[in-house]
């Protein structure tokens, strides 16, 4: 009991400061921010042997659970991955403050000039597994959007994230400003997330990134606004008039380049009047990339060496080297599909026909959509937002990647010249 009275002290006392640095993150000045950022970004290029150090310890006893190569590399700290930490936060560093920007204005009958200006929305909550450098990420993003941000790891990071978030602690110190302004809790108990669910007057957001069991518990126990993002079952439909060369390299990028991650393809929809052509020229480059082929029965026919596709295969994020084919008879049909399994996250189609392309993109409504592109695309840095918090696939209030501006809310401004209510 003790030690459940003194976990909830020790979590209403972080958010209860981060709320307080809240109010003085708000209103400082953009080179302020962007001094603050520099530093961080050499503070952790400065500590890499340190970091790596620690990261060694996480992945010891990783290596003793045996657990998934895919996930020894999200967890994995090399001089590379350090280096681009650090990248990632200079360029946070150089995209324009959102803080104070007036996105409209207009003018009303009464001589009333009424607009939307910029701020942050206060004290973020971030929940997550595996990957340190989400917690660089998250710690730049927070900080240049002038939010404070509580951070829990996962606990098989736990060495990484508590060396990180020191290292940036010390060095946003140096510049003048408050180390609470980037907090990370010291225990891995999952009680201190659900108290951490009940500080709807101290935290303004959650955001949970991670597998869906870590989301929908996140979800169904929080009292405060979650940003979801349960699985990205992402599809690329390859239709009648589609360059195949195109479609071939896209495919096998956006399948094997790295299948780990949620933009990754997991279901392949092609048209029927080019399947005979398409489906073993693109079965034998993912073979050969040591791909599991599952398919529709009209799929199988053409490619008769693959695993049957059960209806529950159209559902599965499955993060390896396994893909889901279904022929399908045109655009129609395609969309269908996505309607039906898809998870909002992304989207794409290869096409020569400007209508087909058009029509794509205006009823698909995955947080991204594309045309001739690779889904891997759907990506913070790729997109030009710099490091992302994450991807939401909740339409409120941010949808797909979240950058600087999905970090901030709006307020109104009104200019009047005496103007009253009559």
């Amino acid at each position: 009991m003790k030690e459940r009275i003194d976990l909830r002290k020790e979590v209403r006392e972080m958010a209860k400061k981060a709320k307080e640095v809240s109010h003085r993150l708000a209103h400082l000045s953009a080179d302020k921010k962007n001094k603050a950022l520099l530093e961080m970004a050499v503070a952790l290029e400065k500590n890499k042997e340190l970091l790596i150090e620690k990261n060694r310890k996480d992945l010891g006893a990783l290596e003793k659970a045996n657990l998934p190569s895919a996930m020894m590399d999200r967890l994995r700290l090399t001089p590379a991955v350090i280096q681009g930490m650090g990248e990632g936060i200079r360029e946070v560093a150089r995209l324009p403050d959102p803080v104070g920007e007036v996105v409209r204005m207009w003018r009303r009958p009464n001589g009333l000039m009424v607009g939307r200006m910029r701020i942050p929305i206060g004290v973020i909550g971030i929940i997550y597994e595996s990957r340190p450098n989400v917690t660089a990420d998250a710690a730049g993003l927070c900080l240049k959007s002038g939010n404070s941000v509580i951070l829990r790891g996962g606990s098989e990071a736990f060495h990484s994230n508590q060396a990180i978030v020191h290292i940036l602690q010390k060095a946003i110190r140096r510049i003048g400003l408050p180390e609470e302004a980037i907090q990370i809790f010291s225990r891995i108990e999952r009680e201190a997330i659900q108290e951490m669910l009940q500080l709807e007057e101290e935290i303004d957001l959650i955001i949970p990134r991670g597998g869906e069991e870590l989301i929908r518990f996140v979800t169904s126990h929080s009292k405060i606004p979650v940003i979801k993002h349960y699985k990205g079952v992402c599809h690329i439909f390859v239709d009648e008039t589609a360059n195949l060369e195109m479609a071939t390299r896209v495919c096998l990028n956006a399948k094997v380049q790295r299948p780990g991650v949620c933009n990754a393809m997991e279901t392949l929809l092609v048209h029927e009047k080019v399947a005979r052509r398409f489906l073993p020229k693109i079965a034998e480059v993912l073979q050969k990339e040591g791909v599991e082929i599952r398919g529709c029965p009209k799929a199988r026919k053409i490619l008769s060496d693959i695993k049957e596709a059960k209806e529950e295969d159209w559902y599965e994020e499955y993060l390896d080297l396994i893909l889901s084919i279904r022929v399908v008879k045109g655009i129609e049909e395609a969309i269908g599909h996505i309607a039906t399994y898809g998870s909002l996250h992304t989207e794409a189609i290869i096409t020569s026909d400007y209508e087909n392309a058009q029509r794509f993109l205006k009823e698909v409504n995955s947080s991204c959509v594309l045309v001739n592109a690779s889904t891997r695309f759907n990506d913070g840095f790729e997109l030009g937002l710099g490091a992302e918090i994450g991807i939401s696939t909740s339409k409120l209030h941010a949808f797909g990647p979240m950058g600087l501006e999905e970090l901030t809310t709006t307020k109104f401004i009104v200019y009047g010249d005496g103007q009253i209510r009559g």
